[in-house]
């Protein structure tokens, strides 16, 4: 099993690329989905949220109001790093659960926004980074997303630097791109994962 680990800064185009290496035959962990999934109604990791932050971070039905929490954990680094403290383990542990079920000569691809942020680069045999200039990263938040730009720019300071990021890729994706050249550079690294992979 070829174990990768995907990131890149918000807006960067990482679901697409992500998609991409699913198309081609990988196996995906979405950190970001098994997120949702361990602070979902019901669950522990979500009673932990609530002690911590209080109940008007629950939307009206008792799920999580993601985007209340946000605005208060992206405002203060030491709520950002209270919430991490809950659910960091949570995603550890379900993204070792999924790994664990994929065929034994699976390459797993591992989606992890804040990779470089958690220093979790060891855990991978690849890493690989997809990198897009910053007035794309504010573009793509801004026009797709919906933000305002000082939302936009606070998720982005928020996050490593580019530079930080680009240290410790083994792979660097452009997606400053049209999607067809980005198409073709996807399939150009998945078949030196592949080969990888398959190397005794």
């Amino acid at each position: 099993m070829l174990k990768i680990g995907l990131t890149g800064g918000i807006g960067s185009g990482k679901s697409e690329v992500s998609r991409l290496l699913v198309e081609c035959g990988a196996v995906l962990v979405d950190a970001d989905r098994v997120a949702r999934e361990v602070v979902a109604p019901g669950t522990p990791g979500l009673a932990a949220i609530v002690d911590a932050f209080g109940a008007e971070v629950l939307a009206a039905d008792g799920s999580l109001d993601r985007p209340r929490l946000g605005s208060i954990v992206f405002a203060d680094p030491d709520k950002r790093a209270v919430l991490n403290a809950i659910v960091h383990p949570l995603v550890g542990a379900r993204s070792r659960e999924l790994e664990a079920a994929a065929p034994e000569d699976a390459v797993v691809v591992h989606d992890v926004p804040l990779l470089a942020e958690n220093g979790l680069e060891s855990l991978y045999d690849v890493v690989i980074v997809v990198d897009v200039a910053p007035e794309t990263q504010l573009d793509r938040l801004v026009r797709l997303r919906g933000m305002t730009e000082a939302d936009a720019r606070a998720r982005m300071a928020a996050q490593a630097t580019r530079e930080k990021r680009r240290e410790i890729a083994d792979i660097v994706i452009d997606n400053d791109v049209p999607l067809e050249e980005l198409r073709r550079r996807v399939r150009e690294v998945w078949a030196e994962l592949s080969e990888r992979a398959s190397a005794p």
